[in-house]
């Protein structure tokens, strides 16, 4: 479990002190306890690393032919700053003892002394590198979500720079509030699995990183949104599949323990949730866009699993249903509203992991029982099964503090990074492809240059962009 009785974090690290000896024999955790608690999230963090092959597919399906080598590349990168920047400071900002608003011990993921730098994991009967994969990944799914919202424009070196400090300090920080023990943990909040910690964080940096771009080449014209499709509908989806999959680790997993927990009823939370997501979604398709548009099924399905994410552990399967309806509803005319404030979201990060992550946290003031919170020792019931509307006012400052602080780091991040080393490619670039322009090869050669032995001798001519990247007569695709 994530979230625990907090408030006494100072009283349990001192009693730790004096009974590290006999601390396992005093709660009865045995080695084989461990061992089993270890395997589940062990297990838990490889089906959330498996989501940055998810968010590949997915991104690669909604990105132009000619920069799919480079949404590659930068997941690739994202996940190996994620893991470094986590090891050496950020693991240590949000889980670190320190103050309510940031941990300040164990950099380095120094756990010589783990019961004095990290007293908010006691809860966690489990191995402590198991926890430091489990949480690490978490922050790179975050990661994850904001360079979606950026595609086909931005520079390589602009993704690690935001990276770096995004992993390493903004994330963190955030994650501290909560999972770490700080201020909105002994407020109450309830975020079981990061609807508002990991994935509004993302939309947040997307949403800044966006703006500050600008969108691509030939989005708008005339003062209206021009529709540009996504190359690949099969490998979109198949990315949401397998985004799906991962969540089975994401929420269930997020107990941080095997025994004395029902993962399994989490999971069946989160199942609930995304297939009443697709429901929603298409049916919000059906008033927004008069037909059944595929791409917002899947995205409703997403936008079910982020809702869900955080009130998974504290509500009953039937309220699952309702917030990934809800989440998956709404996301066809967000879609289009994005789009009519002049912001370009190729893969619609802002409504799936924005707006429904905001309304999954919400959802947890509403639809929280009080026999859960209570087992889960973390705020009150919901306004609509018998609680007040007091945990709504937690979750609504929760968020709005997230917001705040992320959406505002962010845009000063990005902002240096624009007036440093520059944040967007050239227009010649972006109509060339970033595969060619920051990468020198393409991701789908055969495409675009002549390979010897890849056509018929009767093949058309070479459908290799002009040194512009402008279109030609056998090659319009390369046109923005």
């Amino acid at each position: 479990m994530r979230s625990r009785p907090f408030r006494l974090v100072p009283v349990l690290a001192a009693l730790m002190l004096l009974l590290v000896p006999a601390l396992a024999a005093a709660q009865d955790v045995t080695d084989q306890d461990i061992a089993i608690n270890s395997i589940l999230v062990f297990m838990a963090a490889i089906l959330v690393l498996f989501m940055q092959a998810g968010f590949a597919m997915l991104e690669v399906g909604l990105s132009r032919m000619k920069n799919a080598g480079a949404v590659m590349g930068k997941i690739l990168i994202n996940v190996s700053i994620s893991f470094l920047m986590f090891w050496a400071v950020g693991f240590a900002l949000a889980f670190g003892t320190g103050n309510n608003f940031v941990g300040s011990s164990g950099w380095f993921m120094d756990n010589s002394n783990t019961a004095v730098d990290f007293a908010s994991l006691a809860y966690s009967a489990t191995n402590f590198e198991v926890t430091f994969f489990f949480q690490a990944v978490f922050c790179a799914v975050s990661l994850a979500i904001v360079f979606g919202a950026m595609l086909d424009r931005t520079k390589f070196i602009g993704y690690v720079l935001f990276a770096i400090v995004f992993t390493g300090v903004i994330y963190p920080i955030v994650a501290h509030w909560t999972w770490g023990g700080g201020w909105l943990l002994q407020d109450g909040f309830q975020d079981f699995a990061g609807s508002s910690i990991v994935h509004l964080q993302g939309a947040l940096a997307a949403l800044a990183g966006t703006l500050v771009l600008g969108p691509r080449i030939g989005k708008f014209r005339d003062g209206k949104a021009v529709p540009i499709p996504g190359h690949s509908m099969p490998l979109m989806i198949l990315g949401v599949i397998i985004l799906w999959v991962g969540w089975m680790g994401f929420n269930p997993g997020s107990f941080l323990n095997a025994i004395g927990y029902n993962f399994a009823d989490v999971a069946v939370n989160t199942n609930l949730a995304a297939a009443a997501g697709i429901i929603g979604a298409t049916v919000g398709s059906l008033i927004t866009f008069k037909t059944l548009d595929v791409s917002q099924m899947g995205n409703g399905a997403l936008a079910g699993l982020v809702a869900v994410t955080a009130p998974c552990a504290f509500i009953d399967p039937w309220a699952a249903i309702v917030i990934g309806f809800i989440a998956g509803v709404i996301v066809p005319a967000l879609v289009v509203g994005v789009d009519k404030l002049k912001i370009d979201d190729p893969v619609g990060a802002l409504p799936v992991h924005g707006v429904a992550g905001i309304w999954g946290t919400l959802a947890c003031g509403l639809f929280a029982t009080a026999d859960r919170a209570e087992a889960l020792a973390v705020g009150e019931a919901g306004l609509f099964v018998g609680g007040g509307a007091g945990q709504l006012w937690v979750q609504f400052y929760g968020v709005a503090a997230t917001v705040g602080f992320t959406f505002t780091a962010s845009l000063l991040v990005f902002l240096a990074i624009k007036y440093t080393v520059g944040l967007r490619v050239s227009e010649e670039d972006e109509l060339r492809g970033l595969d060619i322009s920051e990468h020198a090869m393409f991701g789908y050669p055969e495409r675009f240059i002549d390979v010897p032995g890849a056509e018929p001798d009767t093949a058309a001519p070479s459908m290799a962009p002009s040194p512009a990247g402008a279109a030609t007569a056998t090659n319009p695709a390369t046109a923005s």
